[in-house]
C-alpha cells in the first residue's frame, strides 16, 4: 500500500514539474507572441558614436526587428568623425577603439538615407508648462492628455535605445521631452537601454511621484572615471570650451542609484553590460554589440538580470 501511494505521489510530482515547465515555456512564447518586433533608437544631433549605433542596430535587425530613429529636433544625426577613423587613439585607453570594418560600416550608414528622416521629439512630445503661466492648470491638463495619447504610440515599440557619444551630453541628458518618453516606456513595461553617455539620460530622468532617478536602487554601468577625457571631448555643430565632459558620469550615476543601487564600472574587464530590468546599460563603445544581444534576450527570453 505504501509503495502504491509512493508511486502515485511520484506521478503527481512529475505531472506538476511538466506543468511548471510548460507554463514557463508558454510565458516565453507569450512574450514572443506579443512582440511588435520594432524598437525606437534616439540619437543626438550633436554627434553620436558610430559603433554605439551600429552594435545594437545590427543585432536587432539580424533578429528581425524594424528600427525607427528619433532626434531631439528631427534633423539627421551625424556620427562623430573619430568614430569613423580606425587610426584614432582614445586618450584614456591609449589605443585605437574602432576597427576598420566598423569604421567602414558607419561610413556606409552616414552615406545612406537610413537616418535622413528621424522622428522629431519636439514635435511629437509636449513640454510641461511653467508654473508661472497664467493658464497653468489648463496647459497642465492638455500636457497630460497629450502624454496619454503618446502612450498609445509607445505601444507599437518593444524597447527604447539611447545611443551614446558626446552629443547626448548636450541635447539628450536633460531633455524633458525625452524624460517623458522614457517614463512612458517604463510605465508600459518596456525595457530602456542606454549606452555610454546615453546612460546619463536615465540618471536625469526622475520618477514623477518620488522625484528619485528612475535608476534609483538599480545596478548600472556607464562611462567610468578611468575612461574620461581630460580634454578634447568634441561635439559637432558647436565650438566649446569644455575640458573633457562637463560632468563625470560615474559620480552622476553613483548619486542617482543611491545606497540601494550600485554603479559597476568593470574597469579592467573587456565588457560591461548590466541588465537590471527594465533598465539595460552599456559602459562604452566596445560594449555596444553585447548591449544589443542582451536586449534581444530581455525581449525574447525573459532575461531580467545580467552582469551583477
Amino acid at each position: 500500500m505504501k509503495m502504491k501511494f509512493l508511486k502515485i505521489a511520484v506521478v503527481f510530482l512529475l505531472i506538476g514539474t511538466a506543468v511548471t515547465r510548460q507554463a514557463s515555456a508558454d510565458d516565453r512564447q507569450g512574450t514572443n507572441r506579443h512582440l511588435n518586433k520594432r524598437v525606437l533608437f534616439v540619437l543626438s544631433e550633436f554627434g553620436y558614436w558610430g559603433e554605439e549605433l551600429l552594435g545594437p542596430l545590427e543585432v536587432l535587425e539580424n533578429a528581425g526587428y524594424k528600427i525607427d530613429f528619433a532626434t531631439p529636433k528631427g534633423t539627421k544625426p551625424l556620427a562623430l568623425p573619430p568614430s569613423m577613423d580606425p587610426n584614432y587613439v582614445d586618450p584614456p585607453l591609449g589605443r585605437t577603439v574602432t576597427t576598420p570594418e566598423v569604421a567602414e560600416k558607419v561610413r556606409r550608414i552616414e552615406a545612406s538615407d537610413k537616418l535622413d528622416k528621424p522622428l522629431n521629439l519636439t514635435a511629437w512630445l509636449p513640454v510641461k508648462p511653467y508654473f508661472s503661466s497664467p493658464k497653468y492648470l489648463d496647459e497642465l491638463f492638455a500636457y497630460n492628455a497629450a502624454l496619454d495619447r503618446i502612450a498609445g504610440d509607445v505601444r507599437k515599440y518593444d524597447a527604447l535605445v539611447l545611443v551614446g557619444g558626446s552629443g547626448p551630453i548636450l541635447d539628450m541628458a536633460n531633455n524633458k521631452r525625452l524624460h517623458d518618453l522614457i517614463r512612458l516606456f517604463i510605465k508600459a513595461g518596456k525595457p530602456v537601454a542606454g549606452e555610454c553617455y546615453g546612460v546619463a539620460v536615465l540618471a536625469f530622468t526622475r520618477d514623477e511621484v518620488t522625484e528619485k532617478s528612475i535608476v534609483f536602487g538599480k545596478r548600472v554601468t556607464g562611462h567610468p572615471l578611468a575612461f574620461d577625457y581630460n580634454d578634447g571631448h568634441g561635439y559637432l555643430k558647436i565650438d566649446h570650451g569644455f575640458q573633457g565632459a562637463p560632468y563625470q558620469l560615474e559620480f552622476i550615476l553613483k548619486d542617482a542609484v543611491g545606497l540601494e543601487g550600485q554603479f559597476i564600472g568593470n574597469v579592467g574587464k573587456k565588457y560591461s553590460v548590466i541588465v537590471d530590468y527594465p533598465i539595460i546599460t552599456a559602459r562604452t563603445t566596445g560594449d555596444s554589440e553585447l548591449c544589443g544581444q542582451k536586449l534581444v534576450e530581455v525581449l525574447e527570453h525573459g532575461l531580467r538580470r545580467y552582469g551583477w
